[in-house]
């Protein structure tokens, strides 16, 4: 009887948005492990973002590296389809012993590909270690990029994918200090044209493909209206006209209790 090999560890390496200097040390180091390479795709033998990081980094893709197709699609049979399949792949390569490295745009935890394939995975060999490697977002690549500061001391934050329409945006301009709109392509025009009625052009930015040689960082978000945009792109708000309710200082109050009850000397 032949003996199972243990299943190898599947990590998910964050490469940042598109600069291969923000990959950090551990992935890195993690890229040239030994470990093989996965990657995705979004149809069969095209192009892939997150390889394209690495090779300008100037490390060589394995000759047995694999890609994995996630086409871009909201058809729940599709993508049912897709995910079972890439997820078979992956443990089957898994049941060879060796480890994978999933390479991931951005960063592994935040919108990404890779928490969805690792639990797919798991729910079919639940014993499988996962180990994910944090990076350099989008948005906060983009805020450096374009000097943005996404919150001071004690403002707020918020990141949504702008596809989730205007009511909503429009709410929560009210809500937060900063919006990270991600996924904007498709609403371009709608998000400037509210923009425009909320008067905050002003203290908006666009970016595009936010480390890649072909960046684009565009502050005057009204000549966008009509353009076709790229999809790896996303805008920054703010609304420093934004009412604040009272801000809790519990933590104070617990202590200026205790000094008011403490003995004098």
């Amino acid at each position: 009887m032949t003996e199972q090999k243990p299943y190898g560890k599947l990590i998910g390496a964050s490469l940042g948005p598109g600069d291969p200097d923000l990959i950090t040390r551990r992935a890195w180091s993690a890229l040239q492990s030994g470990a093989r390479w996965l990657y995705p795709v979004k149809k069969a033998e095209e192009s892939s973002y997150a390889l394209s990081i690495v090779e300008r980094g100037g490390i060589a893709v394995p000759a047995d590296a694999v890609e994995l197709v996630f086409p871009m699609t909201r058809d729940a049979d599709i993508l049912d389809k897709a995910w079972a399949r890439a997820a078979e792949q992956t443990v089957a390569l898994l049941g060879e012993g060796r480890d994978l490295i999933f390479l991931v745009e951005g960063d592994a935890s935040t919108f990404a590909t890779f928490g969805h394939l690792a639990r797919v995975v798991r729910e079919r060999i639940p014993t499988i270690q996962v180990e994910t490697i944090p990076g350099v977002s989008s948005f906060a690549a983009a805020a450096a990029a374009s000097g943005v500061t996404l919150a001071e001391e004690d403002e707020t934050f918020a990141i949504i994918p702008a596809n989730y329409g205007i009511e909503v945006i429009d709410h929560l301009l009210d809500e937060f200090d900063t919006l990270a709109l991600l996924k904007v392509k498709p609403m371009v025009d709608e998000v400037v044209e509210l923009l425009e009625r909320r008067e905050l052009l002003a203290t908006s930015v666009f970016v595009e493909k936010v480390g890649a040689p072909d960046e684009r960082i565009v502050d005057d978000v009204a000549s966008l209206k009509g353009e076709k945009v790229n999809y790896l792109s996303l805008m920054l708000v703010q609304n420093p006209k934004r009412v604040r309710g009272e801000l809790r200082r519990g933590c104070r109050k617990r202590k200026e209790a205790a000094d008011a009850s403490a003995p004098e000397a």
